[in-house]
């Protein structure tokens, strides 16, 4: 457990934002009192997973390894929770990654993608606030010129964090927004340049040639930019994340992931699911509003949590 989600205060926030998801699956596990891992049993957890929305495939390995438990005897609550927490948390090890700015690539450029409503600009804000935390200047673009929004909302997450924040009017260049937003970074000699962009999935053509067209011009400036793709997702989509990582990994290249409000779900599961079918870095969960409210994600807290075995 890295020693941050070690800390009491952000195993609270983390169990209270899974507490729906812990209620859903967790309350379902209490029930299989004295119970053993017999057939019967596993299908119990299966159907649990499923609803708590790991997916078929997920949901089936872990019941499978399960099975290979052969216990014998007949098990309390927390002993299956236990054991439920310690396979999700072998399906959630590998990707659990920390986000690292690379100190050689200055400014380390960090395009941030993410559909409308995904508590993008949002996360864009905490991580801003957090690599200021750590020292590090940091400059946001506000290249999702689309919604004025989106704009006003960067501007103000950009105070709150401490970060200055290069934006324009709402239907300007998206791509000349974040060419200015380098330049000005190279020039302040900032460590950070986080480039807020465009979410909509109507139209894939477009959101692609947007997005192509902002890193060609950042390459104009600095060939190895951008030096890692965030993708943020909303747990609360449930499944839907699943499509959204296809698209976003086809058109940008996602490099880790952060997902966002899982306070707001009782399927908080859809991290195993994306886990398990991509492989991607999670990076950062997120559980609230607050600017604490964004962490590194750990595979074993996440996973207790998850059944409802956080600790303080």
């Amino acid at each position: 457990m890295n020693a941050e989600s070690a800390r009491p205060g952000w195993l609270r926030r983390l169990a209270g934002g899974l507490a729906r998801t812990a209620s859903k699956l967790g309350d379902g596990l209490s029930q299989l009192s004295r119970r053993k891992l017999d057939a019967a049993t596993l299908q119990s957890i299966e159907d649990l997973l499923i609803e708590a929305d790991l997916g078929l495939e997920a949901a089936r390995k872990i019941v499978a390894a399960l099975g290979r438990q052969r216990a014998e005897r007949e098990l309390i609550p927390d002993e299956i929770k236990a054991l439920v927490a310690a396979e999700i948390e072998k399906v959630l090890k590998p990707v659990e990654k920390p986000f690292q700015v690379d100190p050689a690539k200055r400014p380390f450029v960090v395009l941030v993608a993410g559909v409308n409503g995904s508590g993008k600009t949002t996360t864009i804000g905490k991580l801003a606030a957090r690599l200021n935390r750590d020292g590090k200047v940091v400059i946001l673009a506000a290249a999702d010129t689309f919604r004025a929004a989106a704009i006003d909302q960067l501007v103000l997450w950009g105070k709150r964090a401490g970060a200055e924040v290069i934006a324009r009017a709402q239907g300007a260049d998206p791509a000349g927004v974040a060419f200015e937003a380098l330049q000005r970074a190279r020039h302040e000699d900032a460590d950070v340049l986080l480039v807020d962009t465009a979410g909509r999935l109507q139209n894939r053509q477009e959101l692609m040639a947007e997005l192509e067209k902002i890193v060609r011009v950042l390459k104009k400036l600095d060939p190895s930019a951008p030096h890692a793709v965030l993708l943020v997702l909303d747990a609360t989509v449930g499944q839907n994340a699943l499509r959204q990582v296809e698209i976003f990994t086809e058109t940008a290249g996602v490099t880790g992931l952060a997902i966002a409000k899982l306070d707001g779900t009782a399927k908080g599961g859809i991290l195993i699911a994306l886990a398990d079918k991509f492989g991607l870095p999670v990076h950062f969960v997120g559980v609230g509003e607050t600017l604490e409210d964004l962490a590194p994600f750990d595979a074993r807290a996440f996973a207790e949590g998850l059944v409802g075995l956080a600790r303080d």
